[in-house]
């Protein structure tokens, strides 16, 4: 038989407030339980709006701390109570004034593996993350989970091929991509980089976008989470992108190694030969 993992993504349209918020994130992660999920990811910075779109010091308050937070606390107790993996984007305080835009990783006991602290930060009209981030200091971790080595890379980060790469490298088998990512700026991109970040290192990505206009700005959230495999394929089809969706798939897990076996590219990389890709 198959080697499946059931996984699921979360698109989520901003309420108006930080707990109905996370409360419908509580109801999805539930809903996804039920279809018989095993691991869920929700949408970049998940309990709050983008207010990237706007630099105001005000949404500082938005910050809690990564373990010893409500919000990843409540998280933990959700994973024990059905049994599943959840990955939970946040705003983090590190210390007052030092903060990162995060995912708690949690495995399917409640207990806290681990964090990701996003890398790239883009710096543009209507993404102003510099204001409110520091850039990741995490490197990129993979986590070992009840469903398999697990990676997490956020929005931005996914124009940067040398993450997906090093999370290929230390054995992630499906990485997760929450976003916040709107149709003027990038769509054009969405259904491109992921599909090809998948088949360049040979694993299944799931790539999350939040849905709507919200009152801070004109950014247009446009949906369309999915699942994509390493042969580049969407594993079902994409979500809306204009309603709240919980997508569940089966990933089948030895699909990779005979992509592997395929093409590969592991065994023919040449890092000798990277040096100046490093090089500032």
């Amino acid at each position: 038989m198959s080697n499946l993992v059931r996984a699921a993504l979360i698109q989520q349209r901003w309420t108006g407030d930080k707990d109905s918020m996370i409360a419908a994130a509580v109801e999805a992660i539930g809903t996804a339980a039920s279809q018989g999920a095993q691991v869920v990811c929700l949408q970049e910075l998940f309990y709050g709006p983008y207010f990237c779109q706007v630099q105001d010091a005000d949404y500082y308050s938005y910050t809690e701390g990564i373990p010893d937070g409500p919000t990843t606390r409540l998280m933990q107790e959700v994973a024990e109570r059905h049994g599943i993996v959840i990955v939970a984007p946040m705003y983090e305080q590190e210390q007052p004034g030092v903060y990162y835009n995060t995912a708690a990783v949690i495995d399917a006991d409640g207990s806290y593996l681990g964090k990701y602290r996003k890398n790239h930060l883009p710096q543009v009209k209507g993404f102003w993350e510099k204001f409110y981030f520091r850039p990741g200091n995490t490197g990129y971790p993979v986590f070992d989970t009840a469903v398999g080595r697990i990676g997490v890379y956020i929005c931005y980060d996914r124009h940067f091929p040398e993450g997906w790469r090093a999370l290929g490298l230390a054995g992630a088998k499906i990485v997760f991509n929450p976003s916040a990512t709107s149709r003027g700026l990038s769509q054009y991109l969405w259904r491109l980089e992921q599909p090809a970040a998948a088949v360049a290192n040979e694993y299944y990505v799931g790539a999350i976008n939040r849905v709507g206009v919200e009152p801070l700005g004109d950014n247009d959230f446009y949906g369309q989470t999915y699942f994509v495999d390493p042969r580049g394929e969407l594993v079902g089809e994409a979500a809306s992108d204009d309603k709240d969706e919980v997508v569940v798939r089966d990933l089948d897990m030895d699909k990779l190694a005979g992509v592997r076996d395929l093409w590969a590219f592991y065994r023919d990389r040449r890092p000798d030969s990277y040096g100046s890709i490093v090089e500032p």
